[in-house]
């Protein structure tokens, strides 16, 4: 593997947990690196699937765990999605299946939230564990009556605290069945929607960004979907022999987000 400078790219993208930080312990050496990064001109963003939590309080844990940040450093997918719909359909009318932390996202970027389905220009789907009949029945009219269709996330778990949210691909998946329609964009890694409006909030070309993260479909995947060069920390959810038997190879490897640094040119 090729050895990284911090003169090698003018923008770094960093997954959270596993690469940053596991759960409530900061990854030893990863303020050194985020604070040398923005000290030599770097642009900086860190991104999260998940979507019940916003982007505030996600700053609020960096800061508090030694990365100063504020809510526009981060991207998860909802605000991933928000900034999409924000070019897409402006000021649209949208019917979510969602939390309240998506919600607020969508109206802080001009999306005016609808219950119901004759009042919807697009559907958003996203987790919702007080989902309803009722909700998906809305969502499913909308959808058969002409509604552009969203998601957050993909169809895979969320992982949590002591387990894992059920997956909104299964609300996808009852969607698009009921309604004979297909999820036309989706936010969450590994598909390249997240990168591509991280890397337009801060203004740099996937050719001059780094994706870095500690799961090879995830993180790597989108990186290598948005055309971004990658690198796998091993700090995570990825051992060695995990990469050997992987067909999805990162640019780099690194042991950790501490490796990211001057000591590696």
């Amino acid at each position: 593997m090729p050895r990284l400078s911090l003169s090698s790219f003018e923008a770094y993208l960093f997954d959270l947990d596993g690469t940053v930080y596991l759960g409530e312990e900061l990854i030893a050496g990863a303020d050194r690196v985020i604070a040398g990064l923005r000290a030599a001109g770097k642009k900086i963003a860190f991104l999260s699937n998940k979507p019940i939590a916003d982007c505030a309080s996600y700053a609020d844990k960096l800061t508090r765990l030694g990365i100063p940040a504020s809510p526009q450093d981060i991207v998860n997918s909802s605000a991933a999605l928000a900034l999409f719909l924000q070019q897409e359909l402006p000021a649209g009318r949208v019917l979510v299946i969602g939390e309240q932390p998506l919600i607020e996202e969508l109206q802080g970027a001009g999306i005016r939230i609808v219950e119901q389905a004759r009042q919807a220009e697009a559907v958003v789907v996203s987790w919702d564990r007080a989902v309803t009949y009722d909700k998906l029945n809305e969502a499913t009219q909308a959808l058969l009556a002409g509604a552009r269709f969203f998601a957050t996330n993909p169809d895979v778990a969320c992982p949590v605290p002591g387990g894992f949210l059920p997956d909104s691909g299964a609300f996808i998946a009852f969607l698009e069945a009921a309604s004979g329609r297909k999820v036309e964009a989706v936010a969450g890694k590994p598909a390249p929607l997240m990168v591509q409006m991280a890397l337009k909030r801060l203004g740099v070309p996937c050719q001059r960004a780094l994706m870095v993260g500690d799961r090879l479909q995830t993180d790597v995947g989108v990186g290598k979907a948005a055309g971004c060069a990658t690198a796998l920390v091993l700090s995570g959810a990825t051992s060695r022999q995990d990469l050997q038997s992987s067909s999805l190879q990162p640019d780099f490897v690194l042991d950790s987000i501490a490796d990211l640094s001057e000591a590696a040119c």
